[in-house]
Order: structure tokens, then C-alpha cells, then sequence
């Protein structure tokens, strides 16, 4: 896979497909504290993506790319990375993380999600 540089990738911790989507927002309502991926929570709601997040990802310079856990391992990445993960491709081979998994779990809000990947791109970028 060859991606524009700089490149912003969010590596949800779920696989991808409508039966997995459906379990996951099952999942999400019923029970919220038990749901696995920690960046799917932050940035969508029961049912869509929060305005706020799709706000946040349109005012940025960097393309996107958002990837399930099952397209990442097979397309971009064989690292045993924990995920989720936020990821910046730039120049070399292999995307450099951006926000850990245990950053993502460690955040309470979308808001904090916002303010530490802006304080952590490049400047131009924001």
C-alpha cells in the first residue's frame, strides 16, 4: 500500500464487515466498559462518527486513512502493535505511532483525543 506522506492512520481494534460492525455497536450499548477498542468509543457515538471528531479530521492538512485491526495486519503492518493506534506515515516504510494504545485507553474524552494529536503533529499540519 503506498500512501501520501504525511499521512494520519486510525487502526481501530476491531475487524471489519457489516456482521463485525453490527456486534460492535451491540457491544457499545450494552456494555460500554467491556468494548475493546478505545478509539471507536471516543470518536463515534451508537451509531455514526461525533461531529466533533468529523469537525476535528476535516480542518487538519493530513490525509486519513482509517483501518479495521483485520486490514491493517494484512495490508500495512505485520509489527504485533498494540491496538487501537493513531499512526503518521512519513517518509519511511513503517508508519511511526502517533497515540499508543495505552494512550487511547488512558483518555476519558474526545476532546483529550484532539488536544494530544494536535500537540503532537507537525506543525504545518494543523
Amino acid at each position: 500500500m503506498i500512501l501520501a506522506t504525511p499521512t494520519l492512520i486510525f487502526v481501530y481494534n476491531a475487524n471489519g464487515g457489516l456482521p463485525a460492525a453490527l456486534g460492535d455497536m451491540v457491544h457499545k450499548i450494552a456494555s460500554p466498559r467491556t468494548y475493546p477498542c478505545s478509539l471507536c468509543a471516543l470518536t463515534y457515538g451508537a451509531f455514526s462518527m461525533r461531529r466533533e471528531w468529523r469537525a476535528f479530521l476535516g480542518r487538519i492538512r493530513l490525509a486519513s486513512l482509517f483501518l479495521y485491526r483485520d486490514e491493517f495486519r494484512s495490508d500495512l503492518d505485520d509489527r504485533d502493535l498494540p491496538l487501537p493506534a493513531v499512526l503518521i506515515a512519513g517518509d519511511s516504510t513503517v508508519p511511526d505511532v502517533l497515540v499508543s494504545a495505552a494512550e487511547l485507553d488512558a483518555l476519558s474524552n474526545l476532546s483529550a483525543l484532539i488536544a494530544l494529536i494536535k500537540a503532537r503533529l507537525p506543525d504545518s499540519s494543523s
